[in-house]
Order: structure tokens, then sequence, then C-alpha cells
């Protein structure tokens, strides 16, 4: 198991951080409409699996794997 300094942990995250700050307007438009259709899919799925279970806990239970996917 690799183990990385909270320093250099630190320094790894404000990188990205700027790398999103200088990325274009057209590439955060298309992030940003890629993420809502992973999150629409995911609803959809939960109110499918919802719809076909008959146990709305199970649709409950999945819908949070469209936000790990994001």
């Amino acid at each position: 198991m690799s183990y990385v300094a909270p320093q250099e942990f630190a320094a790894k995250m404000i990188e990205a951080g700027e790398s999103k700050i200088f990325m274009s307007a057209k590439d955060t438009l298309i992030r940003a409409y890629m993420a809502g259709a992973i999150l629409a899919l995911a609803a959809a799925f939960a109110v499918t699996i919802t719809v076909n279970t008959g146990n709305p806990l199970v649709g409950a239970l999945l819908f949070p794997v469209g936000f790990c996917l994001l």
C-alpha cells in the first residue's frame, strides 16, 4: 500500500484545483453536462428498480451509485 505524506497530498490537491481553474469554459460545460447525464441515469435506474421490485428501499439504496460515479 502506498502512503502519501499530507504535504504531498495537499500539493497534489492544489495542482488539481489550479488545473480546473485554467480549464476552458467549453470543457467545464462539457463536464457539467456529462455529470448531469450520469446523475439523471442514476435517478432513472433507481426509479426503474423501485417500480420493478415494488420496494422503494431497494431504489433508495441504489441511487447513491450515481453520486459515486460522479
